[in-house]
């Protein structure tokens, strides 16, 4: 029965089913299990790839398929529908969370799993200088270069020196910096792009100057941040010239609730689940405060949230 079956199945069930398929596959996984939202319905597949020539398959064999391939890290920028995503997920494994430091250049390689946190840790060990502002921002290397983590004034993009990009037409490929265009919480990284490999550069330093950074950056984290209730960080991205969190403050919507999702207390920019908050609470919310806020200063806020299977 099993032989039928597999003569039957798709190019892309073939290749998960194989035995020799480096990695593993899951079926109709809760998303809630993946984000730190802890929101969201069931993907389709659920895809693990141990390697780079597995993660270079499951992609072309999603595109032979038309079937939707979206790659997410640790889904702490992530906020999945209620009905869940009709596609793969694709998530990095065992190859992917390496890294190496090479003192003698100042650089960093880190596999798109390994978790930006522990290049920071990496980085104060080695007395490199230039992540400091990253310190406590949750996530993983291929999620912070992607969505260029970080404010206007430090972010990912200027200690990045080149990238290992996988997509399903072009393969694997490793392309520096200068050809990546970082803006405020976007690049030029192709969507349907996975990012494999990070290098990044930095500086030798005092090592009581990075720790005294670290320290005060993370000291601020604490105070102004919700980091007791399940979020995805900051909802919206700050407006040119203005504060995101400012304008919704302004308004008096701390507080505000639909359902398990509440403006957070403690940041006008967080929405935080204060349990069983599902994905439509959410998206309620943000859109209730949008549209105060364009109706109060004529500003749209744009969501720097990543918004999977909404139609």
């Amino acid at each position: 029965m099993a032989t039928a079956h597999a003569r039957h199945a798709s190019p892309l069930e073939r290749l998960l089913l194989s035995e020799s398929f480096d990695g593993e596959a899951l079926v109709k996984e809760p998303m809630a299990r993946h984000t730190s939202y802890r929101i969201g319905g069931p993907a389709d597949l659920f895809v693990r790839a141990d390697s780079l020539s597995a993660a270079r398959q499951v992609m072309e064999a999603c595109a032979e398929a038309g079937a939707p391939c979206m790659a997410v890290g640790r889904g702490t920028n992530l906020l999945v529908s209620d009905e869940g995503f009709s596609g793969v997920i694709l998530t990095l494994g065992r190859d992917f969370k390496r890294m190496s430091t090479d003192l003698a250049t100042g650089r960093i390689t880190a596999g798109g799993a390994v978790l930006l946190s522990a290049v920071v840790q990496e980085a104060m060990r080695q007395e490199l200088s230039g992540l400091e502002f990253a310190v406590g921002t949750p996530g993983t290397v291929g999620g912070a270069v992607r969505m260029n983590a970080g404010s206007r004034e430090e972010w990912m993009g200027s200690v990045v020196s080149s990238v290992v990009l996988i997509t399903a037409d072009a393969g694997i490929r490793r392309i520096g910096a200068r050809q990546i265009s970082w803006e405020y919480r976007r690049t030029s990284i192709p969507a349907d792009a996975v990012i494999a490999e990070c290098e990044i550069s930095m500086k030798e330093s005092d090592p009581f100057f990075i720790r005294g950074r670290m320290e005060a950056n993370m000291a601020r984290r604490k105070k102004n941040q919700p980091l007791g209730l399940p979020s995805c960080g900051s909802v919206f991205k700050n407006p040119e010239g203005a504060s995101a969190a400012k304008l919704i403050d302004d308004l008096g919507l701390k507080g505000r609730t639909i359902g398990g999702a509440q403006v957070s207390e403690v940041h006008a920019n967080f929405i935080v689940n204060t349990g069983g908050a599902k994905a439509s609470d959410v998206v309620g919310l943000m859109e209730l405060v949008r549209s105060e806020v364009e109706k109060a200063y004529g500003i749209t806020l744009e969501p720097e949230v990543r918004l999977l299977g909404f139609s």
